[in-house]
């Protein structure tokens, strides 16, 4: 991890899979796990069917061998950054910010497009 900080001043990650595309879904919560790890500024947005992962008990259901498991991701995640849902995503979920697990919040594509045209920012989708 050394020198990883000072190459990007901060990391923008949207995860779109969920369940029903187990690696790519835990690709994306790896890599801004071991990003925070590394001290880099990390925003994680949760949309699609990861946007389930923002609810309590949620990451514990999900199973990958051979990877991390997702509570403990999304504990170092949030140690360390930010985890956003997307506002359309929770929508169509019935979710709201009552809801959530605490240190998640609810935001739109204007807070995700000025996230990721920021100056130093690199951005991910998976």
């Amino acid at each position: 991890m050394v020198g990883m900080a000072a190459d990007s001043k901060k990391l923008v990650i949207k995860v779109t899979a969920g369940a029903d595309a187990p690696e790519r879904c835990s690709q994306a919560f790896t890599v801004a796990a071991v990003a925070v790890a590394g001290g880099v500024e990390v925003s994680l947005w949760l949309t699609g069917e990861s946007a389930w992962f923002a609810l309590p008990g949620r990451a514990a259901e999900f199973e990958l061998p051979h990877s991390a498991p997702l509570p403990e991701l999304v504990d170092g995640i949030l140690a360390g950054g930010r985890i956003t849902l997307c506002t359309q995503c929770a929508a169509r979920r019935g979710i709201e910010e009552k809801d959530v697990i605490e240190g998640v919040r609810i935001a739109g594509a204007q807070v995700f497009v000025s996230e990721v045209m920021g100056e130093d920012v690199r951005a991910l989708v998976y």
